[in-house]
């Protein structure tokens, strides 16, 4: 079983679809917005899609939507859907911080010698420990409550947006951020 996401963002569309399909239809690539499932979805005849537009793919009557292709890897990816892949995971970030934030007011461990935190790129022993010690005091409003209170730290934001990337690509076995395959 599957994290199933009821919005994915366009990252990019094939108008007819891709070179190596058996028939031509139009094809999206995107990414889910709350678990950051990467799909490949069948558009309806006749629509155009553009590029970050969000359009629903949950099991209600989708408008756009004919039917969900599979969920595809990060190679499976055109080139430009890489490229803004980046890009909209910091506007998903933006529009839904309070939850982005809630990781560094409750992550826990994930063994005993290692926290979640430190599998954030940029995030080591020292800045474990400090914010560790500023969220006993206070849980985080928002990132620049995070980045007042835990100096010489480098954007939250951004730490995050690296981490999404790397689960995509799979480079971990530990999710902190995309759906894993529930078997």
């Amino acid at each position: 079983m599957v994290a199933k996401d009821d919005y994915i963002t366009v990252l990019d569309f094939l108008p007819r679809g891709k070179p190596s399909d058996r028939r031509a239809e139009p094809v999206a690539q995107g990414v889910g917005d709350k678990f950051f499932n990467l799909l490949e979805v069948a558009i309806k005849e006749g629509l155009s899609i553009k590029t970050k537009q969000r359009i629903y793919i949950g099991s209600d009557k989708r408008e756009e939507v004919a039917y969900i292709r599979e969920r595809i890897t990060y190679s499976g990816l055109t080139s430009y859907a890489k490229e803004m892949l980046e890009e909209v995971v910091t506007e998903s970030i933006n529009a839904d911080e309070k939850r982005f934030v809630d990781i560094f007011n409750k992550a826990g461990s994930v063994t005993t010698r290692m926290h979640s935190l430190e599998l954030l790129p940029g995030i080591g022993k020292k800045h474990l420990f400090a914010i560790l010690a500023e969220r006993r005091k206070k849980p985080f409003e928002n990132f620049i409550d995070l980045h007042a209170r835990v100096p010489m730290m480098s954007d939250a934001k951004k730490m995050i947006v690296k981490r999404i990337i790397e689960e995509l690509q799979e480079k971990d076995r530990h999710r902190l951020f995309v759906a894993a395959d529930i078997v």
